[in-house]
């Protein structure tokens, strides 16, 4: 079986001109015994490399150390091989100087090559007889102890084709060092991906909608389990994963070189001349108090605005200390226990944004250093970290927008609830005095039905009395409620209506709830006489019904008694559904506002606003565009690749005329709607939703028995109370701003300096 070999280039690395000869750095990633994944971050010439050779094995450490946990479980970072320029004239730099036949055994010795360099191989054009690229130092005994052990790889340019916008060149794999053999026959991949930047895009094979749990079958088929049995071709997951890590690789390793090489720059200036190193200090300082300058400016304005930020912070922090002491002083009282009933979800609510308020400088620390070795890990946490303050932002903003309205039409807005509450108050009153009657043509029992009006009426009436008394402080009401969005955004007040809904019609509710109790109780006497009718009766220990021998003064005493109830029954009815209405328009208006605080919650405004600004940001899947298909000789005179449009079913065939296939395509990523971004978060606000809610809803209209007043959606959870000293929040205040701000870091500078 033919070799396989996945060479995932950065497409940066093909936009200029291709250097003489430049070292790969990236990963190899093997999961199957003939195939194989080239992951290369990026390229750096020897002239680069030469003032830190010795030190290279302990930067390739350091650098593979901050990469994520799984990566450095698949594979460790590493120098990969060499990629050289074309030859010009007559120069066959890459030419390889062996037979037909040793080619045809250098795939079945492992020691041929290892031979080959240390004692016997000849040097022709600053090259070994394999093919590499001769190096100097240090450099190479770490390619001969990577080709001997492990891989190494040699790759040459090739820009005689067409291969995209803007791609000046490709690689071309010359050979292979794999596990001590030379491979130069296999069929070779070359995916040209553009390098993961964090704020830009990244790579993800993950869907939206993967996290979804499936339904499992009873019984799996055969084939799939000797489909999840058989040994994947690759690790795309790990693939992937580097893939998002090349950047941090390259900025990380190019750090730790910069670092050393200052380091060996700096002795060699102290071991040539003090005086000259005093030169170069002062000019150093100088150098660096103008670059710091512009630095201190920035970082000034940062540290006033986190003051500010801290101190106001700090004040509401103080306040709100202030409040829980004295509610925990009354909450043993039974004052304090009536009222946390009674605002039950405007309480829920005030400690949900107390959490925030508190949290804030919590969720804004970056403290997790791993996330930004991976672009991937590094956008989902600083989409979590911004996730609660952009929702407090929004919420606060529409409070302020409803609040400020409300507040400068304070009394439009009283006198529309005062006439809301008048008419409805006469509709009940008219609707009580018309079921009195004959509703729609209907014959009541004029004795219940007078019953049942006065009943409703005497309570209409005294509860609109009271709300005579209250209507004059709906004044002060909506005012309070205006000032309370603005303060603490809009759900706390929309949260509080609600429980100023439910206290403001809870006369509707009591005369619901009494003659509900009435009609239940009522159907629940038909539906047992009927039984006894039937010579059927009830067990509650095996819930089912059993038949039994009824003797002749129950049947008659049943019959007695089922003929009033029957009779009666319409005019309960009638009652029973007009304040059903009543009451279910109550519940419906209660669960929408319950519903819009859900939403407000749980929208991923910041998500929202990226995928507005950058669509990037958010793949889901990957896919690839095939940019050309041809073979390779590796025996050519000049070294040229003679190329052939050949087809898809070629590729899978061993060749054995000394030619590789190459396929070159393009990495592209497919992106989230604006949908799939925000349906999970919602789906995941009526998760707490039960599914038989509305059947358990109509199942209790009829019955009479009582239904939910609530849907149950989910609200953020609420966390433990915040008590630490004023000065301490200050300080974590003042720190959580400064980390998201741009660091100033003169840290170079101020080592010159000193």
């Amino acid at each position: 079986m033919r070799r396989q070999c996945r060479i995932w280039w950065p497409k940066q690395l093909s936009l200029t001109e291709p250097s003489s000869c430049s070292f790969l750095f990236g990963w190899f990633v093997s999961c199957a015994p003939n195939s194989f994944d080239l992951v290369v971050a990026f390229a750096c010439d020897e002239a680069a490399l030469c003032c830190c050779q010795s030190s290279l094995k302990e930067i390739l450490s350091e650098t593979n150390g901050s990469m994520s946990v799984y990566l450095q479980d698949k594979s460790m970072f590493s120098l990969l091989g060499q990629c050289a320029a074309y030859p010009s004239g007559n120069d066959q730099l890459l030419k390889i100087k062996t037979e037909d036949d040793d080619q045809r055994k250098s795939c079945n010795h492992g020691t041929a090559c290892a031979r080959n360099r240390q004692g016997s191989s000849r040097e022709r054009n600053e090259q070994w007889s394999c093919g590499c690229h001769k190096v100097n130092g240090s450099l190479e005994k770490h390619r001969r102890t990577a080709a001997e052990s492990n891989h190494w790889i040699q790759m040459i340019c090739d820009s005689d084709g067409i291969y995209g916008r803007n791609i000046n060149w490709i690689p071309t794999l010359h050979h292979i060092h794999w596990n001590g053999k030379i491979v130069s026959q296999c069929d070779v991949h070359v995916l040209i991906y553009d390098a993961p930047r964090y704020g830009t895009h990244h790579f993800s094979i993950r869907s939206w909608n993967s996290s979804k749990q499936v339904r499992p079958l009873l019984k799996k088929p055969k084939w799939v389990t000797e489909l999840q049995q058989k040994q994947p071709l690759n690790d795309l997951d790990a693939v992937i994963l580097a893939t998002n890590s090349a950047t941090a690789s390259k900025i990380i390793f190019e750090r730790r070189l910069d670092s050393k090489r200052f380091c060996s720059k700096l002795s060699l200036i102290c071991r040539y001349s003090s005086r000259l190193w005093c030169i170069t200090t002062m000019f150093s300082s100088a150098l660096s108090n103008g670059l710091c300058c512009g630095f201190r400016l920035i970082a000034l304005v940062c540290q006033l605005l986190a003051v500010s930020m801290a101190s106001l912070s700090t004040v509401l922090y103080i306040l709100l200390q202030f409040l829980h002491s004295l509610l925990s002083f009354g909450s043993q009282r039974w004052v304090y226990t009536i009222l946390a009933r009674v605002f039950k979800t405007a309480w829920i609510n005030i400690q949900i944004r107390c959490c925030q308020i508190l949290y804030w400088p919590v969720f804004l620390q970056n403290n997790d250093f791993r996330s930004q070795s991976c672009v991937e890990y590094a956008e989902k946490a600083a989409l979590h970290k911004h996730s609660m303050w952009s929702s407090l932002a929004v919420d606060v903003l529409l409070g302020n927008l409803i609040g400020s309205t409300m507040l400068v039409h304070a009394e439009s807005v009283c006198l529309c609830v005062m006439n809301f509450a008048n008419d409805s108050t006469n509709e009940l009153r008219s609707g009580c005095v018309w079921l009195m009657g004959v509703p729609a043509g209907f014959k009541l029992n004029t004795e219940l039905a007078e019953v049942l009006g006065m009943i409703s009426l005497n309570a209409i009436q005294i509860w609109s009395t009271i709300w005579i008394i209250v209507g004059s402080l709906c004044i002060y009401l909506v005012k309070g409620l205006a000032i309370l969005g603005i303060l603490f955004g809009i759900t706390v007040p929309a949260a509080l209506v609600i429980d100023m809904i439910a206290i403001s019609t809870l006369h509707i509710s009591t005369l619901h709830w009494m003659i509900s109790l009435v009609y239940s109780q009522q159907i629940q006497a038909l539906a047992a006489l009927w039984r006894l009718f039937r010579g059927r009766k009830w067990n509650p220990l095996r819930q089912r019904l059993d038949s039994y021998d009824y003797t002749v003064k129950q049947h008659i005493v049943g019959s007695l008694a089922f003929t009033p109830l029957l009779l009666l029954l319409p005019t309960t009815s009638v009652f029973y559904i007009f304040f059903t209405m009543n009451n279910l328009s109550i519940i419906l208006a209660c669960i929408l506002i319950e519903v819009t605080i859900s939403l407000i919650h749980a929208t991923p405004y910041i998500d929202i606003l990226l995928w507005l600004v950058r669509r990037r940001r958010f793949p889901s899947g990957i896919w690839f565009e095939i940019n050309s298909c041809h073979s390779k000789s590796i025996h050519s005179p000049n070294g040229v690749c003679l190329e052939k449009i050949i087809s898809k079913n070629s590729l899978q065939e061993d060749n054995p005329s000394g030619r590789s296939n190459v396929l070159v395509s393009i990495l592209h990523s497919n992106f989230l709607s604006i949908g799939e971004i925000v349906l999970p978060h919602y789906r995941k606000v009526f998760s707490g939703v039960s599914r038989s809610y509305f059947g358990r809803s109509a199942y209790g209209i009829l019955t009479g028995k009582r239904i939910a007043s609530t849907l149950g959606t989910k609200l953020p959870s609420t966390m433990p109370w915040m008590s630490i000293p004023y000065k301490d929040y200050w300080c974590l205040c003042r720190k959580s701003i400064l980390a998201c701000m741009p660091e100033c870091n003169c840290h170079v500078c101020e080592y010159v300096i000193h």
